[in-house]
């Protein structure tokens, strides 16, 4: 299969190719499913292949039939030979809700391999799992990172370049984050444009179809809520009382962002006798970009986002799909002692906006206190002292001579 290196799931995606699992790829709107899966399509060397957008009305209309054995002739019709193997991409697939029984049904009776996307684990969840247990491989496509960032920007850069070459491409990272159509924008006004475009359509599509809340009014303003809450554990009964609802709609509120991958929560890391609050999770933004427009957030919280933004991306990446809880957490104790990110519980990152001497000092005792193998502090900020990293090194730090950490 052809691989277009300017998205890293590609290589990943290429070896389940002939599996006979269905391929799903899921994540944030904008994100770039299509894209992928367009160049899946593109590169599949074969003609027997069927790209449908269930977006459209005309294909919902066609998936709205009852009798499945019908859709073998609608297929053929569109060009599918049953008699060698048939590639089928559905997009957007959480726009007709019986499509989890009829393409358990197509796989099973006539072999195709699906390849499917959508824009919320919700839907995965609650619509999607039991149907295609055992017949679907699932794949969270994130936000680009740093990296893809300079690969869409189009420059001859690598991480390993020097401070001055690359802060100021981080720094318009930082502010805009890693939607592929805000990354290519040229204008800070385009920018914008795409952005509250990618917003407006996540309310617009995801949730008036996706959620069936009374009043989608007060599910915009816990939003904004969040976005100065960024790094820092939401107070439920604030929360409410903000908002003029019960503790319990609040919650479901956050659950709902959480599994259409607007926000993330990190758990603080177990183990320790000494957690100031073993449940309590700290909110993050799935991206820098939609922060930014939420609120005018310091450049400090809006810098640890995008830390934990790329911890993340690279758990996902190499865990699979709801790993986040198992891989990426927080440490903090009674007496003050904290870590902003602990990475597999082998690893600590220490988040500053400008560091220091003194910071790399409390971050080893922290560490020391958690029992953690490396702890390194990250500055926006350039300096040169010990254990004090740039943001586009936190990768390469997860690489071990026994390779990924």
């Amino acid at each position: 299969m052809k691989i277009v290196k300017k998205r890293k799931i590609l290589a990943t995606l290429a070896k389940y190719q002939d599996a006979t699992q269905a391929i799903v790829l899921t994540g944030f709107r904008r994100v770039g499913k299509t894209t992928v899966m367009r160049e899946i399509y593109d590169a599949l060397p074969t003609k027997n292949k069927l790209y449908l957008d269930l977006e459209s009305l005309i294909y919902q209309r066609m998936f709205a039939d009852e009798n499945y054995d019908n859709f073998r002739l609608k297929f053929e019709a569109e060009g599918l030979n049953f008699e060698e193997k048939a590639y089928v991409f559905l997009d957007e697939i959480q726009n007709v809700k019986n499509l989890p029984s009829i393409v358990k049904y197509l796989h099973d009776h006539l072999g195709i391999k699906f390849y499917l996307t959508g824009s919320s684990s919700f839907y995965l969840k609650n619509y999607f799992s039991e149907s295609m247990s055992g017949r679907k491989f699932l794949f969270e496509l994130m936000p680009l990172d740093f990296e893809e960032f300079l690969w869409f920007k189009d420059q001859n850069l690598s991480l390993q370049a020097d401070y001055d070459s690359l802060i100021d491409y981080y720094r318009e990272y930082l502010q805009y984050g890693g939607l592929p159509a805000v990354v290519l924008a040229q204008s800070k006004e385009e920018k914008i444009i795409n952005l509250d475009d990618a917003l407006s359509s996540y309310f617009r599509l995801d949730v008036n179809k996706l959620a069936n809340f009374h009043d989608n009014q007060k599910l915009k303003e816990l939003l904004f809520l969040l976005a100065f809450r960024v790094g820092a554990k939401p107070e439920m009964v604030k929360l409410s009382e903000s908002l003029g609802v019960t503790r319990q709609t609040v919650g479901q509120y956050l659950s709902f962002f959480e599994q259409t991958y607007l926000i993330n929560f990190l758990r603080p890391l177990s183990g320790s006798s000494d957690i100031t609050i073993k449940s309590m999770p700290k909110v993050y933004f799935g991206d820098t970009g939609l922060l930014n427009r939420v609120g005018q957030v310091g450049i400090g919280h809006v810098f640890e986002n995008k830390i934990f933004n790329e911890l993340h991306t690279k758990l996902v990446y190499e865990e699979g799909v709801n790993r986040l809880n198992e891989g990426l957490n927080y440490y903090q104790t009674k007496s003050g002692l904290e870590i902003d990110f602990v990475y597999k519980q082998k690893i600590g990152f220490e988040i500053k906006n400008r560091a220091g001497n003194f910071d790399v000092l409390a971050a080893k005792k922290a560490a020391a206190k958690a029992g953690l193998e490396k702890i390194k502090v990250v500055s926006l900020v350039k300096t040169e002292k010990e254990g004090i990293i740039t943001p586009w090194e936190v990768p390469q730090t997860l690489i071990s001579r026994a390779g990924i950490v």
